[in-house]
């Protein structure tokens, strides 16, 4: 119960600075130059709806990143409930100058290297590149690399990144869980049923089921 009430005001806190942030950029783009809605409108977009599209989109983009910060918050929460020497660490990056340090967003005292990540949709080759060389960092470190992402990507070429990463994990020592194997990850990890609890709380909020 300690733990649902943690998350459930981890929650709140995500929930006013989300609110805070929209509010200020929606009133903000009250003053925006639209003069490019003409495009929109040559290319059959009424004012309104471009109007609404450029808000959502804001909107979007606030939500997507307060979304992931959360999630990868309240995941941590389990793993330190569990064990609570668990924290967030750098690592310096022993194979080139960019970045200086990787961080792991959850080294556990049984040296497992643990990224939390809500979901990843990229698909920039380039991100390959870097996550094979914080692979690697990691492992010469003498940590496990471990990969756990809550929603996996819908696009085809998004998806293709994401086995390619699977099996630089793979070819680590490392493990990689998604979608249903994530949150089950996490469960056998910690004895904590994230997903329950996150479920509890949506429903609380929203009364949705």
């Amino acid at each position: 119960m300690k733990l649902y009430n943690e998350i459930r005001a981890l929650s709140d806190v995500y929930e006013k600075q989300l609110k805070k942030q929209i509010d200020s950029r929606v009133l903000e783009m009250d003053a925006d130059n639209v003069s490019h809605y003409l495009i929109y409108k040559v290319l059959g977009i009424p004012f309104a709806e471009g109007q609404a599209i450029d808000i959502y989109q804001n909107k979007g983009r606030f939500l997507y990143k307060y979304a992931g910060s959360f999630l990868e918050e309240a995941t941590k929460h389990c793993f330190v409930h569990k064990h609570p020497e668990a924290a967030s660490v750098r690592v310096p990056n022993t194979l080139g100058a960019r970045p200086k340090t990787f961080e792991i967003d959850c080294l556990t005292p049984k040296n497992d290297a643990i990224e939390i990540k809500w979901r990843d949709a990229t698909t920039d080759g380039d991100h390959i590149t870097k996550e094979h060389t914080r692979l690697q960092v990691i492992a010469d470190a003498g940590y496990k690399p471990i990969r756990v992402m809550f929603y996996y990507p819908n696009r085809e070429q998004a998806k293709r990144i994401q086995r390619t990463l699977e099996t630089l994990y793979a070819g680590a020592k490392g493990e990689y869980h998604h979608g249903d194997a994530a949150w089950a990850y996490v469960e056998d990890y910690t004895g904590i049923n994230l997903l329950a609890i996150l479920e509890q709380i949506a429903k609380e909020k929203t009364g949705d089921a």
